[in-house]
């Protein structure tokens, strides 16, 4: 797949070929000029699948990697791993979605971050399926991990001491009720965050907070050309599954306490998505629609913290065939921060050129 476009402001250069509100500026100019053209194969992908008869059941494998580079790797084109998984049975080991997101609700979009509402994780996980098919039912267990944002105090020395620690795994769980129309997914999590403070001096820093999300969402068939794509999600420390949102934990002040003058809280947060999916013909389909982000931001948060973001875009794809597209999208993102009044706009168009190739062994 290939991509090119042009961003008309200013993004963190590291995520120049996504839509990430998160990225935007915090300040003026933080990342100026404005206008910039881009080009990208980052979102090209390989991966094998297999299915083996065995005593048990067909032994199902997935492994998958594209060349989209995140973390140490922002910006590269480079390997990363998506999926090394696999299912027997009821039973399933290995990275892949997790119980708490629906990949049914990503848009026939082009651009590939998608949107910043939506619950978004693939996670390394032992899973348990009861019910298997259209209508299905997974408990899974979880790796754990956060991030935090010590705000306005960030710098005091007494911070520096305190650590993470995760003696838990998180629970994730989903049921999808198949119907003629379409479906409805309710997905829920629940993880303990803890932290200590390693340090000697006469503050104790140490505290522990529980995570806990649920998500509902749906697809609606809408006629014979069109699919809804809907999923509305509320909690408090479950940023990192979510798709562009900050941190999990932050500080806030405690009065009256001596000993412990912050502590930490979990932050929460509400994200929304509505897509329509729509069929013109053969050959032609569009996609528009709208996310948000909202966090509840910690009062010793800095006042540029990230606050609110919104997602939106619309395109026009041509399929020359079912294996080779091309189209063209308009992508908005906006960011807004916490209490300083700062808010920036991103507006770029993205054209796409992708073809799929598969073989059967």
């Amino acid at each position: 797949m290939t991509d090119a476009g042009y961003n008309f402001k200013q993004s963190d250069p590291d995520w120049f070929d996504v839509v990430r509100p998160t990225k935007l500026p915090a300040f003026a100019d933080q990342f100026a000029p404005n206008g910039t053209t881009y080009f990208s194969v980052r979102q090209t992908r390989f991966g094998v699948r297999s299915s083996t008869p065995t005593s048990l059941g067909d032994l199902k494998t997935t492994f998958e990697f594209e060349l989209f580079g995140v973390g140490v790797d922002a910006s590269q084109t480079t390997f990363r791993l998506r999926h090394a998984y696999g299912e027997l049975g009821h039973f399933g080991v290995g990275q892949t979605w997790s119980p708490f997101m629906d990949i049914d609700v990503f848009p026939n979009s082009v651009e590939y971050w998608g949107p910043n509402g939506m619950v978004f994780f693939r996670n390394i996980q032992v899973r348990w399926m009861p019910i298997i098919g259209d209508t299905r039912m997974t408990i899974a267990l979880e790796r754990p991990g956060a991030s935090a944002d010590q705000g306005l105090v960030a710098d005091r020395i007494e911070l520096q001491d305190v650590r993470a620690r995760f003696p838990l795994p998180d629970l994730s769980a989903e049921y999808r009720r198949a119907m003629k129309w379409g479906y409805v997914e309710l997905a829920g999590i629940v993880r303990y965050i803890k932290w200590e403070d390693q340090g000697t001096d006469a503050f104790d820093l140490s505290g522990d907070a529980v995570g806990w999300g649920v998500n509902l969402s749906s697809n609606v068939k809408i006629g014979e050309q069109n699919i809804a794509r809907l999923q509305a999600v509320y909690g408090e420390g479950i940023e990192n599954y979510m798709n562009d949102a900050p941190v999990d934990v932050s500080v806030e002040t405690n009065p009256g306490n001596a000993i412990a003058p912050v502590k930490g809280v979990t932050l929460p947060v509400l994200g929304l998505v509505a897509f329509l999916d729509h069929t013109w013909n053969t050959r032609f389909t569009s996609s528009v629609g709208y996310s948000f982000v909202d966090i509840d931001n910690s009062n010793l948060q800095a006042p540029s913290a990230f606050s609110d973001g919104h997602y939106a875009l619309g395109n026009v794809l041509y399929h020359l065939t079912p294996a080779v597209m091309a189209g063209a999208e308009f992508q908005w993102g906006r960011r807004e921060n916490f209490s300083d009044g700062f808010s920036a706009d991103v507006y770029r168009v993205q054209f796409s050129f992708r073809y799929a190739f598969s073989k059967t062994l």
